[in-house]
């Protein structure tokens, strides 16, 4: 119940990135968006985590961790997230979501290719299952809204980054807590970044908006910390049945993109709703013979 529980809140958390991207690149340049966005959750973590905790496991990384922390902030952060806010610039709130989805077939690939653990029979049925519904429920958004060719394969590549820092975090024996890993991979990952932001970023367009700050906070507070919390604990448990979660995610920003931003929700939906779930409790089922 408490892995279910973690499961829908990050699935809930993750997909809300793509609409409060949206709002915040229509204030500023994406690449400024994405550095504020992981400075504010790197900083707050760090010092939640050194200021605030009694525990001797919150220590400075050592040489090999600042390797495998930079690593990862470059994968996970400066490359994924950098990738996915500027092709938001260009895509549908709801088309960011289906992005998405195509992680888990990534992740198990690369999983099976890096570290020998091969789906399942059971894994692949939810994989396949899952695809198709949320092919079927993004449908509408794809004849109804004009996605840039540029936006397509920035989210493409910004995926395949994604994969390969989640298959890396599963291969490497962390000692450090999770909240200093989160924190240090997230402010490493902004700092990665910053020279590209000082350099390309479009800075006269920048409103310093209600609107701004408010998307700002909300990818900071609730993606990049509470949602990344959510997705190291499923990591650490399974890859290829964490990655099974993501495809949630379309579901939930095909909820938001209607809420926030008037996006349609028609029959397609339920129906993709319908077999994604089915998907989902397929893949999460454990195999009677490894049980």
């Amino acid at each position: 119940m408490k892995k279910i529980i973690i499961g829908v809140m990050f699935a809930i958390l993750w997909s809300s990135a793509s609409v409060a991207t949206k709002f915040g690149v229509q204030s500023a340049s994406p690449l400024l968006v994405a550095n504020v966005r992981f400075f504010i959750a790197g900083i707050l973590l760090l010092s939640f985590s050194y200021l605030f905790t009694k525990d001797k496991s919150y220590r400075l990384p050592d040489k090999q961790e600042w390797r495998q922390l930079s690593i990862f902030g470059l994968l996970n952060t400066t490359i994924y997230l950098g990738l996915y806010v500027f092709a938001m610039k260009y895509t549908a709130a709801g088309i960011g979501s289906l992005a998405v989805s195509t992680n888990p077939l990534l992740i198990s690939i690369l999983s099976g290719w890096l570290l020998n653990r091969k789906p399942s029979s059971a894994e692949w049925v939810g994989i396949i299952l899952s695809m198709v519904g949320v092919g079927i429920a993004t449908y509408p958004l794809l004849n109804n809204h004009s996605t840039s060719a540029l936006g397509l394969i920035l989210l493409s590549l910004s995926m395949i980054c994604i994969s390969f820092a989640s298959v890396y975090y599963a291969k490497v024996k962390w000692v450090l807590p999770n909240l200093l890993i989160n924190g240090w991979q997230v402010f490493l990952g902004g700092l990665f970044l910053l020279p590209i932001t000082l350099t390309f970023a479009d800075f006269s367009v920048t409103h310093l908006n209600s609107n701004f700050w408010f998307s700002e906070l909300w990818l900071s507070l609730a993606v990049s910390v509470c949602g990344l919390i959510c997705w190291f604990y499923l990591l650490k448990i399974d890859t290829i049945k964490a990655s099974l979660w993501l495809f949630l995610c379309p579901l939930f920003g095909f909820f938001f993109a209607w809420w926030l931003m008037d996006e349609p929700i028609t029959w397609y939906t339920y129906t993709g709703v319908i077999l994604v779930l089915t998907g989902l409790f397929i893949g999460q089922r454990k195999n009677k013979s490894s049980a």
